[in-house]
């Protein structure tokens, strides 16, 4: 199989991920946990999990998910706080609710809000 590296700072090393991989979803899709009660807007796609061994660990073995699959960046809500979270795409589902997010965050990277989706910042784009 084709292989690739990049850096990851949450990991702190150089990842190996195939050259390509099955992204399920993209910048500027709102998501569902499947699990938890909580929705966000991906901000960042790994291709395989690219975070660090401790926090692999700290999850449940029974909840834990397979690396070897796309891995995303939200900007999450639930109805207590905004977060940061990392998803594994085995957990992540379409939003059905189809509204905008409230974090923080959504106005420093994205600009429209259109369609149940984000459109990325133009100043963020290559």
């Amino acid at each position: 199989m084709d292989r690739s590296h990049f850096y990851s700072p949450q990991a702190g090393r150089r990842i190996e991920a195939p050259r390509h991989a099955e992204a399920r979803f993209g910048i500027g899709d709102v998501v569902r946990h499947k699990l938890f009660d909580f929705r966000g807007v991906v901000f960042d796609v790994d291709p395989v999990f690219a975070n660090s061994e401790d926090w692999y660990e700290a999850i449940p073995k029974e909840l834990r998910p397979r690396r070897d699959q796309p891995f995303y960046h939200l900007l999450a809500e639930n109805e207590d706080s905004s977060y940061v979270a990392y998803v594994s795409q085995q957990n992540l589902l379409e939003d059905s609710e189809g509204g905008p997010i409230g974090h923080p965050s959504v106005d420093e990277l994205f600009d429209d809000f259109a369609d149940g989706r984000y459109r990325l910042r133009r100043s963020l784009t290559h």
